[in-house]
């Protein structure tokens, strides 16, 4: 996909129109002794799970010159279990509500080929919501959310009345603020979109890092609800590429009218059943990155910043003006500072905030110990 920004396109190139003052989207992965800006879980698989897996892909190495299971039916089995135990809270997913891709951006890219209409979403939010719907050939209207990322939804109710959006997206934990939105919050946005003939997409990307209840809850009562999530946060898995969406089996349904054939990959299929049977395992390491994000909140707060509560593993933080040492500094400057002291997070494009990955606890020291000597020099 595409970020806004100069670009040398040759003009012997049909490019659509609106991709021409892009360029290609990606977080900047320069040299640092601390890498906490890409949301990434910094915890290495266990050894039990990369032996599980490395096990698994060995004994199908002999079959890959078949094409894999189109369908994906052990995954998608191995999925649901998942779900069942760990997510929502009555059970009742069955494989055919679940579909899986290559990643949760690969579930958001078929959603928008397969429905038709307008888009919307809340601003702030994932940056590549818009752009997905700009690959997809759809307009993308944000609804921005109000001081200190508030969610006003007699607003938010109003707009999507008047906009009428086919395919509305909400992401709870968000993403870049970390907020999550409760289940009451999400029904009445499921409402108002479902009343006007649309869908809403609930990215639950982080969602194993929030005490809030998950929206599959809500699933049997709103059949224009689908609830998107990752394997990358939660299970250290980002190298494996697997994402999944949770639906009405006839939306799922939908969505493989477009789907690539064997789109996913024999040894994506069996890794992620192998990770998956070690569930319970590797959602330890996300107890202890929520710990983590508790005390590095502390110590951000502590040095004068302000800290946007976060259900996720990152921390969206601002309040320069209040250090006094920094005051007046833009979000580049202090960027900049961080990262030539080999400390590397996030500009986010959100004036006078940074977000920055939850890493593991030396980096995390790092990164306090280098704000403090910023701000105290």
């Amino acid at each position: 996909m595409m970020n806004e920004g100069s670009s040398t396109w040759p003009q012997w190139l049909p490019l659509r129109d609106e991709l021409r003052s892009r360029t290609p989207y990606g977080a900047p992965q320069v040299d640092a002794d601390a890498r906490l800006n890409t949301n990434e879980n910094p915890h290495p698989l266990p050894e039990e799970v990369s032996r599980s897996i490395s096990e698994s892909i060995s004994s199908q190495l002999a079959s890959l010159n078949r094409y894999p299971d189109r369908d994906a039916l052990a995954l998608r089995e191995a999925l649901a279990s998942y779900v069942n135990e760990f997510i929502a809270s009555a059970g009742g997913v069955r494989p055919a509500n679940i579909w899986a891709a290559n990643g949760s951006n690969e579930v958001l890219q078929t959603i928008l080929l397969t429905f038709d209409g307008l888009v919307a979403g809340f601003s702030p939010s994932y940056s590549m919501h818009p752009l997905l719907a700009m690959g997809a050939g759809k307009r993308f209207e944000t609804i921005t959310l109000g001081e200190g990322f508030s969610l006003d939804m007699n607003s938010a109710v109003t707009a999507i009345d008047s906009r009428k959006p086919s395919i509305f997206f909400l992401t709870t934990p968000n993403n870049p603020t970390g907020k999550s939105m409760t289940l009451a919050e999400i029904r009445k946005i499921v409402d108002a979109v479902a009343r006007n003939g649309g869908m809403t997409i609930v990215d639950e990307a982080y969602g194993e890092f929030s005490t809030v209840a998950s929206a599959v809850d809500l699933l049997e009562e709103t059949p224009s609800l689908i609830i998107v999530r990752t394997m990358s946060k939660a299970f250290a898995f980002a190298g494996a590429r697997i994402g999944y969406a949770i639906a009405r089996e006839e939306v799922i349904s939908a969505l493989q009218l477009v789907r690539l054939p064997y789109h996913l990959s024999s040894l994506t299929q069996l890794s992620g059943i192998a990770a998956l049977s070690h569930a319970e395992k590797l959602l330890q390491g996300v107890e202890q990155i929520k710990s983590e994000r508790e005390l590095l909140s502390r110590e951000l707060i502590a040095l004068g910043f302000e800290v946007v509560k976060s259900d996720a593993n990152f921390i969206l933080f601002g309040g320069f003006t209040k250090v006094s040492a920094i005051a007046g500094w833009s979000s580049d400057q202090l960027w900049r500072e961080l990262l030539d002291r080999g400390v590397l997070i996030r500009d986010v494009g959100i004036s006078g905030y940074l977000r920055v990955t939850i890493g593991l606890p030396d980096e995390n020291r790092r990164f306090i110990r280098t704000l403090r000597e910023i701000i105290s020099k």
